[in-house]
């Protein structure tokens, strides 16, 4: 598996300290037990919640009924949708996979907050357009590379998220099975275990106690 890019993880990886500082002065804690939600697809978008620690998945609901995981989401992470319009509604989905801790933005306070912090304000800018740039990024996985380039695609996405590299391999630091990969790209368990045997056997993938490792050359 070659190396990729290292991607941008978070909002800590674009905001400054002393802009992060700022938001965390509007959030509010709250406790998220495991398979609850921090909101659904369809409800209304007026807040954002930056995972303490712990661990949420982001799912949308195809036009099938099947239940598409978009991402998942570690502590550092900023989710949730902010646009120009008032009315607007999650296009996703958010479950807490582990008991969860996050910080909740009222929409409004930040409105204000980035109405009199210049820098924050393009600081913010920069990570809305980083998700957006990621989400199409998924789609055009899933809709022009197939099966196997979308798998492909996912790996090289975690590794570049949670990859230790190592002696001629990269550790994926995240235990991720095979139902919650094929949920991922939106195929069935048995076609992922396919694939990575197909990837095992052509030693571009091994496993270490439940983790992905990918095999890569150093010249």
């Amino acid at each position: 598996m070659a190396a990729a890019a290292q991607q941008v993880n978070g909002i800590l990886d674009i905001i400054s300290e002393e802009s992060f500082d700022k938001l965390k002065g509007i959030m509010y804690m709250k406790e998220i037990e495991k398979g609850s939600y921090l909101f659904w697809e369809g409800e209304q978008a007026d807040k954002l919640y930056f995972i303490m620690n712990g661990q949420v998945r982001t799912t949308k609901t195809t036009d099938s009924g099947k239940s598409l995981t978009m991402y998942l989401h570690l502590s550092g992470d900023l989710i949730g949708q902010m646009d120009p319009f008032k009315d607007s509604v999650h296009t996703f989905s958010a479950e807490a996979m582990k008991d969860s801790k996050v910080g909740v933005i009222q929409r409004k306070d930040l409105e204000i907050l980035l109405w009199q912090h210049g820098d924050l304000a393009v600081e913010f800018m920069k990570w809305m357009g980083l998700m957006h740039r990621q989400t199409q990024t998924k789609f055009r996985d899933l809709m022009m590379f197939g099966k196997t380039g979308a798998l492909c695609s996912l790996l090289i996405r975690l590794t570049n998220s949670y990859g230790v590299h190592r002696k001629n391999e990269i550790f994926i630091d995240l235990k991720i099975n095979n139902t919650e990969m094929a949920d991922m790209i939106g195929v069935t368990r048995e076609s992922v275990n396919r694939m990575l045997s197909d990837l095992k056997k052509d030693d571009i993938i091994g496993y270490e106690d439940g983790h992905v490792v990918g095999h890569y050359l150093v010249k």
